[in-house]
């Protein structure tokens, strides 16, 4: 599992660098500044949160036990919605997508709670 976090985590983060590239130079002059702003803090999470799966990976590792196990799934999920849903509206989609978006951040808090209990649950090794 430590591996597939990891592999995973940096694809996110590459995704992130590609996609924010593409907001800054492609969409930039199509995008309303609220549009674009969203499009930017979408990839900006991205990136935050791909980051974390790598920290999962370690962890996992380290603090042996379910908690590091369910913050990279915590994480994936907001990555999709959260992210995903901020990457919808930016372009155009119907504003029901906006409703998504804090469920995916509410993931996002989960992943870094159980990050952060995953030391003090640990299994021994």
């Amino acid at each position: 599992m430590e591996r597939r976090f990891f592999t995973l985590g940096a694809v996110v983060v590459l995704l992130s660098v590609a996609i924010g590239a593409f907001g800054a130079h492609a969409l930039e002059p199509r995008l309303t500044a609220k549009a674009l702003n969203s499009f930017q803090t979408a990839a900006r999470y991205q990136t935050w949160h791909g980051l974390a799966l790598i920290i999962v990976a370690f962890a996992s590792e380290r603090f042996p036990g379910r908690l590091p196990r369910i913050a990279g799934v915590a994480f994936v999920v907001g990555l999709v919605l959260f992210c995903g849903s901020l990457y919808a509206l930016a372009l155009g989609s119907p504003r029901a997508f906006g409703a998504v978006a804090p469920i995916g951040g509410l993931s996002f808090m989960l992943g870094w709670g159980a990050l952060a209990l995953a030391p003090f649950r640990a299994r021994a090794l």
